[in-house]
């Protein structure tokens, strides 16, 4: 059993969580420390003589970097036994429950088993926004119920560790990769709660509410950019199509079909990141008959809205497409890419 913990600019307990997990579990103990500098140094020389390895990176590169580093050295050690539980150095996940996650880690191999906290006392107002927010867009865009997306306390099985060193993210957005990446690895997601500890109103918290939020969500803004732009081409195909044939149909085929091809090529290239010719070969024709099943909801729902209950065609395609882009990005990240 092996605990890793990422840490920058940690205070006493860090040095807390070490007693009292060498006190309950029977586990090496790797800290990564990211960058704290000279003030911190004598935390992770104490943990040290406490029996820890500790990696230092010389700047800070962020948490997924930290986590990243931590599992390369593992892959490293010569016969690893049982499995890898993460934990955060700010005294937010107690011992008992890391026991508990890293006890299912080894029960259910190949499953990412999440310490879900629910919330509930006294807790910071933008972490209870921030984790709701969360929640509600990955359920959204995934169709998977994870109630709590952000924690930091996560179990692994060996076997996962060369690809969690590929998935990309380099700060907080790390872990939000992480979990949409585990449908795609085939990794089914295991969630046993925990408590919920947040000591002087989180102020230990080196998450940026603006920058980290934005780079958390930049999948889902990239997709809705795509989208953006190609609902832009298939509006104006559309109503141009509608006027030149008089054909609802015609006009909904025409522009889907312009508007999806627009649409795969950026999606491929710059929201799924699938650049190979072999991911091109399983992407292309999933992605299009997509298409066409979206195509069908699209002229069904329009033939509805618009023919059948008399809604002008703008407020018929506006109704349409609102329905149908989180369905869109949820199959393209589940079944396309």
């Amino acid at each position: 059993m092996i605990c890793l913990i990422p840490s920058y600019e940690p205070d006493n307990r860090l040095t807390q969580l070490i007693h009292e997990l060498k006190a309950q579990i029977n586990a090496t103990i790797v800290i990564v420390d990211d960058g704290s500098g000279p003030l911190y140094r004598h935390l992770f020389e104490q943990a040290r003589r406490e029996g820890c390895i500790v990696l230092t990176h010389l700047t800070n590169k962020g948490k997924g970097r930290a986590l990243k580093t931590g599992f390369s050295y593992i892959l490293d050690l010569p016969d690893p036994q049982g499995a890898v539980v993460c934990a955060d150095s700010d005294g937010q996940h107690l011992p008992a429950d890391i026991k508990r996650i890293a006890e299912a880690a080894v029960l259910h191999p190949d499953h990412i088993v999440l310490g879900g906290r629910r919330f509930t006392g006294d807790v910071p107002m933008r972490s209870r926004f921030g984790n709701t927010l969360t929640r509600k867009v990955y359920g959204a865009a995934t169709g998977l119920n994870v109630y709590d997306t952000q924690t930091g306390l996560r179990g692994f099985s060996f076997s996962m560790l060369d690809c969690l060193c590929r998935i990309p993210g380099e700060r907080f957005e790390y872990e939000m990769n992480m979990l949409l990446a585990a449908s795609e690895e085939g990794w089914p997601l295991l969630e046993l709660p925990i408590d919920t500890v947040y000591l002087e109103n989180n102020q230990s918290s080196h998450f940026r509410p603006l920058a980290d939020s934005f780079k958390i969500y930049l999948p889902f803004l990239k997709f809705s950019a795509s989208s953006i732009l190609s609902a832009a081409i298939d509006f104006a195909l559309l109503f141009l199509l509608a006027w030149w044939t008089d054909h609802l149909l015609v006009a909904v085929a025409g522009a889907r079909l312009c508007s999806s091809i627009f649409n795969y090529a950026m999606n491929r290239r710059f929201v799924f990141r699938k650049k190979n010719g072999a991911a091109i070969a399983r992407s292309m024709p999933k992605y299009f008959a997509l298409v066409l099943l979206i195509l069908l909801l699209n002229y069904g729902l329009m033939a509805f809205t618009h023919e059948g209950i008399g809604l002008p065609l703008l407020a018929s395609k506006l109704v349409t497409e609102a329905s149908l882009f989180l369905f869109s990005f949820w199959a393209q990240r589940k079944f396309v890419y």
